[in-house]
Parts: C-alpha cells; sequence; structure tokens
C-alpha cells in the first residue's frame, strides 16, 4: 500500500496514521465480486495513471536539474540487481496478465491486448524515470517517492489525488485472485450472497493492512516482489510452459499459434525461452533476490519496523 503519497498534500498526520485510514478504505474492495466488475475503473485508472506519468515528466523538465545533481548510477552490486529487478517489476507486473485475460469478454484477442497494454506501459514509465532521474539524479536513492522532491502545486497534488484512487483500484485488482483462492478454499465461491462473501475476504485483507503498517519500504517491497514473485509468474513460467507444450513434434505441428516471422523456426523459439528462463533465473531470481531482501533487511535496520513517517523530511519550524 502506497498511502504516504497522500502525506504530500496533508502532513499533519504521519505516515502511518495515513496507512491506518488507506488501509480502512482498502478493505472495502471484499464487495467487488470480480475483475468484470473493475472494466470501467480500469479505464479511469489508465487515465489517472497517464496523467500523474507525464505530470512528473513535464515537472521534471520544468523545474529543471537540482544545484550539483549527481548521476552516478549503481556503485554497488546491490543497487545493480535492485534496479534490474525493479526493471522485471516495472515492464512484468504492470501489464497484470491474469486479470486482463480474466476481465475480457472476448480472450482470444488477448495477444495483441497484452502487446498494446505492455507497448503503452512504456510509454508511461520511461519518460518519466528518464526525466525525474536527470533532475534529480541520486536524490531518488533516498527518496523512494518522486512527489517527495517536487514543488508543492495544484497539479501535483491533483496527481497524488489521482494516485490515491488508483491504488485503490489496483490494490483490488491485486487481491481479487487471492479473494478468489481464499473462497475456493473455505467453500464459499458459489456464493450468491455478496455480503457473506465480502466477510468472508476479509481475513485476506487484513495481513496485507498489517503488513504495509509493520514494512512500510514500497520501493524495496517491489524489489522483492520483482525478484521473488513477478520473475516467475510472468517470465520463467510462460517461457518453460510453452517449451514443454511444444517439446514434441506432434505439439509443434498441430499447434494453433505458430513461430513468429522474426523466428521463423521452433528451435529459435526454443532458444529464446530458454534464454529467458535462465537468465531471469540467474540474475532476477538469484542476483536480483539476493539484492533486494539485502535492501530490505537494510531498510529495517535503518528505519525499524512500524516507522511512523518512512523518508520523511524534518519539518520546517514556523516562522513568525
Amino acid at each position: 500500500m502506497h498511502c504516504s503519497n497522500i502525506y504530500y498534500i496533508n502532513d499533519h498526520l504521519d505516515k502511518r496514521t495515513w496507512t491506518y485510514i488507506f488501509g480502512a478504505c482498502c478493505a472495502f474492495t471484499v464487495f467487488i465480486p470480480s475483475f468484470h466488475n473493475y472494466r470501467i475503473w480500469s479505464f479511469l485508472g489508465l487515465a489517472m495513471t497517464t496523467y500523474t506519468a507525464w505530470y512528473l515528466t513535464i515537472a521534471a523538465i520544468v523545474n529543471g536539474q537540482i544545484p550539483d545533481v549527481k548521476h552516478s548510477g549503481p556503485t554497488k552490486l546491490v543497487l545493480y540487481f535492485t534496479g534490474a529487478t525493479n526493471i522485471l517489476y516495472t515492464f512484468g507486473g504492470h501489464a497484470v496478465t491474469v486479470e486482463i485475460m480474466h476481465a475480457m469478454w472476448k480472450p482470444r484477442k488477448f495477444k495483441w491486448v497484452y502487446l498494446v497494454a505492455t507497448l503503452y506501459v512504456y510509454t508511461l514509465t520511461l519518460p518519466s524515470a528518464i526525466a525525474v532521474y536527470w533532475a534529480f539524479g541520486d536524490q531518488l536513492l533516498d527518496h523512494a517517492n518522486a512527489f517527495a522532491l517536487l514543488p508543492r502545486s495544484g497539479a501535483r497534488d491533483f496527481a497524488v489525488v489521482l494516485m490515491l484512487i488508483h491504488q485503490f483500484i489496483t490494490f483490488g485488482f491485486a487481491c481479487t485472485p487471492l479473494y478468489f483462492v481464499w473462497e475456493k478454499v473455505t467453500g464459499f465461491h458459489t456464493s450468491r450472497n455478496i455480503l457473506v462473501r465480502a466477510i468472508v475476504r476479509l481475513p485476506v485483507v487484513l495481513p496485507i493492512w498489517f503488513f504495509a503498517i509493520i514494512f512500510p519500504f514500497f520501493g524495496p517491497i517491489n524489489s522483492a516482489i520483482g525478484a521473488l514473485l513477478v520473475t516467475f509468474t510472468v517470465y520463467i513460467i510462460p517461457a518453460a510452459a510453452h517449451m514443454a507444450t511444444y517439446r514434441t513434434t506432434f505439439a509443434r505441428e498441430n499447434a494453433v499459434e505458430k513461430p513468429p516471422r522474426f523466428l521463423k523456426s521452433w528451435a529459435a523459439t526454443y532458444l529464446l525461452n530458454l534464454f529467458v528462463v535462465l537468465w531471469t533465473l540467474v540474475v532476477g531470481f538469484g542476483f536480483g533476490g539476493w539484492a533486494s531482501i539485502t535492501n530490505f533487511v537494510h531498510q529495517i535496520n535503518t528505519f525499524g519496523l512500524f516507522a511512523k513517517c518512512y523518508q520523511c523530511q524534518p519539518k520546517k519550524p514556523p516562522t513568525h
């Protein structure tokens, strides 16, 4: 839960208190039955993310580079592989593979929809990341939230509000698969009573809310998710499953989807899948997992558990 965004509009409450409040709001996602109910919210969330990404891009360029800005890049192996896992998470996790397919009325068009979704993610992440890093450089190492670096303005506050709404939608979107699994485990998946299903779903929300209060380290958590989960769900398992499915001559000859034109042969497809599996396993899961866990432990040692205000700027004394 990246609910610390609201802190940059109203810092009268610390980030931990805002986590209590925003976590309680996110608990209402238990009343949303399925991904189909998120369709309109997904489009709205896309508009919100688009505004925020381009606000960050334009605001960083207009603000210009800070005095003596430094762009040292990764100076340690931990930083290098943490960055690698962040890239894997950004381009792998934010196209929400399963959620898109489940929300579609015509899943046969999924391949092109997913491709367009992935390409669109590039237009949001790359310009904003490049612009903000150009403007603030190494300050981003100590400020996981770029809103903290940009001057207060109406445009920034509007972006913060939009991201809060978007994060509420994303929370429900990400938790819905867990809701489905938990309903299946408890035997309530066939119930048509939304109130009963909502009550059954609460044990899924409460631990997530609790962990968000214990570990408010959004950046390191993203790195850990990218290294330990997204590497498998988006890269390793799909590539390995494709290799396993078409390992026989019979399966290849009767395949509905043939190798793309730029690969031309099944052997080339197999080698590409093998490269994805091995590279992601070694670099993403192996070294990336080590780096993300190391960084996570460092954040705990630095800020402690239940941090009251993670990476908050010291308040300036009032002037008279």
